[in-house]
């Protein structure tokens, strides 16, 4: 199973700019199904200065770094724009960037995902999987007290049936 996030206003269709995200979607994705299991709203980022001659200056708050910390555990997020400095943070933080036209459809995405789950085909999931395939990783996350957010809202179940073969097109 992989987690995926997506940068999208209505929670369909990947239509935002990563850094400019105000909302975030996230799946896990398995073999012919996917679970939505997070949404984060961000505040837009404003900039941080004072009036000088030539507008507003000083510096940008860092609308990054409070998404990266909702990312934490996805394998990748997808967007229709990702700034060069926000592709280095995401890869740091072994997370792809994959960005796609505006409008893309979330439900197609969590399709071919569900498919290179099962067939290979992109090369990002593969990478993915292995890392995922640790044989201690369950008792790593024992030993560190992991425990589920019980403070966090229960979002609606939401389980969409995906493809695992092209047949099933037909």
């Amino acid at each position: 199973m992989l987690r995926i996030a997506f940068a999208s206003t209505d929670r369909r269709h990947v239509d935002l700019h990563f850094g400019a995200a105000v909302r975030l979607v996230i799946y896990d994705v398995a073999p012919g199904y996917a679970d939505l299991v997070g949404v984060g709203e961000f505040v837009p980022a404003e900039q941080v200065g004072t009036e000088g001659r030539t507008g507003l200056e000083g510096t940008v708050a860092d609308k990054v770094a409070v998404k990266l910390a909702f990312l934490d555990g996805c394998a990748a997020v997808y967007a229709a724009s990702i700034g060069a400095s926000s592709i280095r943070r995401l890869m740091s933080a072994q997370i792809q960037p994959v960005i796609v036209d505006t409008g893309h459809d979330i439900e197609d995405l969590l399709n071919e995902v569900s498919l290179a789950l099962v067939h290979g085909g992109l090369a990002w999931v593969d990478r993915a999987k292995a890392r995922t395939r640790s044989p201690d990783r369950f008792d790593a996350m024992a030993e560190e007290g992991w425990q589920p957010n019980d403070d966090d809202p229960p979002l609606p179940r939401e389980r969409r049936q995906l493809i695992t073969s092209i047949d099933e097109l037909a």
